[in-house]
């Protein structure tokens, strides 16, 4: 079929269920990894203050657990269980929260993250969020709990950290 005839491709339906935050930051990939997998620099940034993260602990690789606290200023405790998916070292982390452990469901699974890391020369790295969620509910209550200003600031306080590394 010559490509000017070819049918339109199918709507992504996946994409419909995304939440995503893309920045192009001026620290190499490496660094902005080496934030995300290390358990006492990811508890310096991941969380917007007056937040905090406690209780990191993670096995980065494929199938691995993850687990941290995340704390509000009024005593608020949310436990973060989770398990890698997929691991790609300086490239790609992907997580979900849809297990508690390796491999044990949890009791309501809410989204799977994949952030990735593009080396653009420079120093410079294309950093890609992406929360994908269930259901477009699910999808909808993450937008209107604050996922754009959220995780914006959580990407300022993560360059703002890498910077100094």
């Amino acid at each position: 079929m010559p490509l000017d005839t070819a049918p339109a491709a199918p709507k992504n339906e996946e994409q419909d269920l995304d939440l995503v935050l893309e920045r192009i930051i001026d620290v190499p990939r490496e660094t902005l990894y080496q934030c995300w997998t290390s358990p006492e620099l990811l508890a310096q940034w991941f969380c917007p203050k007056p937040w905090y993260v406690s209780d990191v602990r993670q096995d980065v690789r494929t199938g691995g657990n993850s687990y941290l606290v995340m704390n509000g200023p009024n005593g608020e405790r949310m436990p973060q269980p989770g398990v890698f998916l997929e691991v790609v070292p300086n490239e790609k982390l992907v997580f979900t929260d849809a297990f508690t452990e390796t491999w044990k469901p949890s009791a309501k699974p809410f989204m799977v993250g994949i952030v990735t890391f593009e080396d653009l020369g420079g120093g410079k790295t294309r950093y890609r969020a992406v929360a994908r969620h269930w259901t477009a509910e699910d999808r909808d209550n993450h937008e209107k709990m604050g996922f754009h200003e959220g995780w914006g600031v959580a990407a300022d306080q993560l360059t703002a950290l890498a910077k100094t590394l």
